[in-house]
This record gives structure tokens, sequence and C-alpha cells, in this order.
């Protein structure tokens, strides 16, 4: 039996960025006799094994031999006499197809020479024969864009091939969605898009923001004009701003809207806010998206237009914004919503460092409204009562704010 380290593991420490878990390969050994030594086997479709000791996955050397569509249709030779070359001939990119042995590199597909190169770049024509390669080189392309790795042409090519072909259209929802996640996660989440985009599998999987792409914006204040590449814009943005990946979700997908606008009426985009919302309810329907994505991009959707022009409102409709966002209750809420509306806001060709004075507009009121004193509210009035004086007092704290400012602004 002879264990090699192999993966991501190997290429992040030849790149010198952290290594977050180590995967290993097992070569002339058995289910049974890793079982004999301690590993607990936890593949269902692989013969995969944790160490009794440190945890980390060991995995039987094997061959795939595709035998029908998808995700799933391959078979698996693990047998004693599969060599390591074999095992990482399976692999998809030369730069996560080396092997260590200790300090010895194996780098049977010049994997070593690529990552020079930074290039990413298919190990063998057995690449299209699984369509989740598609969307991991997007996410890679997405994750080593600052290193400045490019998509070799012909992987290029052979992921545009594996679009047309239809082999991408048997990927299931929940894979598609763990390997979003993950980009959501990138320096570069736009990138990841971007590449869906130029090898044809945007349109397949992301139907609803491949059809942002060419719909026209009021030049005025989109000068980049395309709503596509405004939306790729703000996602490059937010991903400066934060890390969560909740809010770069929701910045992605809150003008999906206008796809449907109606073409008498662009470049406007007037009532695309529920538009977006609609949309979004049926992406839940297709992709297992967790709760706490699904509320900040609502909201985002659903009030990004009141939040760029809350300046212009009256205390009831910014009432209505807040309560619409439950913003007293739950404050993180509204820093989700900001951070979100401000990358909206910069989104834009020329922007990208411009001030965002809605954010502190809207921080402000609700800094003053907090002021409202339940609990002395509460001593005075009863039942119903008291959300009614409560609702009345921090509206009146509003409008003597407004008043402020306006005077401010007029004098």
């Amino acid at each position: 039996m002879k264990i090699y380290e192999v993966g991501g593991a190997v290429r992040d420490s030849l790149l010198g960025v952290e290594i977050k878990e180590r995967d290993w390969v097992v070569i002339g050994s058995n289910a049974k006799e890793l079982i004999n030594l301690g590993y607990k086997k936890i593949g269902k479709d692989f013969p995969v094994f944790l160490h009794p000791k440190t945890k980390e996955e060991y995995s039987l050397a094997r061959k795939e031999k595709k035998i029908a569509s998808g995700y799933h249709g391959f078979s698996f030779d693990t047998s004693s006499t599969i060599s390591l070359e074999d095992d990482l001939l399976r692999r998809d990119l030369t730069i996560n197809a080396i092997a260590r042995d200790n300090n010895k590199i194996v780098d049977p597909f010049n994997g070593v020479s690529d990552l020079k190169k930074k290039l990413l770049r298919h190990v063998s024509p057995a690449f299209k024969e699984d369509p989740l390669r598609v969307i991991r080189v997007a996410r890679f392309a997405a994750k080593f864009n600052k290193q400045g790795f490019k998509i070799a042409q012909e992987t290029l090519e052979l992921m545009t091939e594996m679009c047309m072909n239809g082999e991408i259209d048997t990927l299931r929802p929940e894979r598609i969605w763990l390997e979003t996640e993950k980009a959501l996660a990138t320096d570069r989440p736009d990138v990841f898009f971007t590449t869906l985009k130029e090898c044809n599998a945007l349109k397949i999987i992301f139907p609803e923001i491949d059809a942002l792409f060419g719909v026209p914006q009021s030049k005025k204040s989109h000068p980049e004009i395309d709503t596509g590449i405004h939306i790729m814009m703000c996602l490059k943005i937010v991903a400066e701003m934060t890390n969560d990946k909740k809010i770069r979700f929701a910045t992605l997908t809150h003008d999906l809207g206008k796809s449907l606008t109606d073409k008498n009426i662009l470049p406007k985009h007037t009532g695309h806010e529920e538009n977006s919302v609609h949309i979004l309810n049926n992406f839940f329907k297709k992709f297992p998206v967790p709760n706490d994505y699904k509320d900040i991009s609502l909201d985002v959707a659903r009030f990004h237009g009141a939040v760029h022009k809350i300046n212009e409102l009256n205390a009831e409709e910014i009432m209505q914004l807040i309560e619409g966002i439950d913003g007293i209750r739950k404050p993180s809420k509204v820093s989700s919503l900001l951070i979100a509306c401000e990358a909206d806001h910069k989104g834009r060709k020329g922007m990208g460092k411009s001030y965002y004075k809605q954010k502190d507009f809207f921080e402000n009121i609700i800094k003053i409204i907090k002021e409202v004193k339940i609990e002395k509210i509460s001593s005075d009035k009863k039942g119903k009562d008291i959300g009614i004086s409560i609702r009345k007092k921090r509206k009146g704290l509003i409008e003597e704010f407004l008043y402020k400012e306006n005077k401010n602004n007029t004098g």
C-alpha cells in the first residue's frame, strides 16, 4: 500500500496560498484493508474513507468509465492494480492532477508547468464526460483570477461543446447551487458568471441572469447601458465590500426583473422591483437556496429603488420602507440592504469610487427612531395603542429629521 497527497492541497502549497484541507489517494489497497486499519467509509458513490486519527479523507485510487449521461453516469474500478497515474488521469485540471510523496512531486500531466503559466487546462478528453466540470472550471477561474489564471483556449472550447451537446442539462440543482455558493465566496464571483456566459452555460443553468445581457438601461443613469454588464460590475464591487455570500447573491439578483420590462417603455424599467421578486421566487423553486439568502435577496430586489431615492420620500414612505424590511428589530437587514444598494450605485461605468449619500441618510434615520423609549410609552398606553403610539412617535422624529435636512439643503 502506498499513500500520496493529491489535489487542491498540493496545488495550493505550490502556489503559496493557505491550505484549508488535505486529500489523499491510496494505491495498492482495498476497502477491506482500510477498514481493518481503522478507516471509516463515508463515500456513498466513491470509495472514500476517514483517517482514524486525522479525520482527513483518503480515497482508493480508481478509474472511471462513462456508462450513462449526467454527473452520476460512471462506473468505477478500484482494484489494487490501479496506478497513481491512472487515478490522476481522471481528474479535471492539470493543476489538480499533481501528487506528492513527502517532498517528492509526481506530475505526469505537467500541472506544475501550468501553475507557472497560470493556465487552467483539462487533463484529458475524458473531461467532457462530467458536466459538473464546466461549472468547476468557471469557479476556479473566479478563485484564481487575481493570481492571473486564465482558461486554456482548448479547454474553453471543450466546455462550449459540452454545453451545446446537452450534457450540462443533466446537472442536478443541488450540485449547481453548491458550486455557485463556493463561487460567491471567491474574490471575483463575477468571473464565474462571465465564464459561464462565454461557454454558453449561463443560458442553460441560469437563464434568469443570462436574460439581462442585452437589456438596455438609461444612458444617463447607466453609462454602461447593458443590464448584464451592470450586474457583473455590481458583483465585482460588492465582493470588494463584503465577504458575505448572501449579500453578494442579493446584489447579483436585484435587477432580474429588468428582463421582463415591456420593450415599449425601454430604457426605463418601471416596476422592475416587483418583477425581480417574482423571478426570484421562481428561482427558489428550482434551487435549494437557504432561507437567509432568500430573505436578503428579496429585500434588496423589492426595496433597492426606494433606498436610492430615500431623500425624496416622505416620513410615511420611509416608515413603510423600514417596516418592510423589519429594520428596527433586525438592524443587520438594514446593513445588508445598504451594502447591496451601495454596490448597485457604484456598479456603473465611472461610478466605482463615488459617494453613496443615501447610506448615511438612512443610517441617521434608523439611529434617530431607535431613541424612542418604548418602556415610557408602554407605561402610558395599553394594548394596541402602544404600537400606534410608538409608530407615531417614530414617524414624528423622521418628519423632524426631514425638515432639518431640507432646511440645511435650501438654506
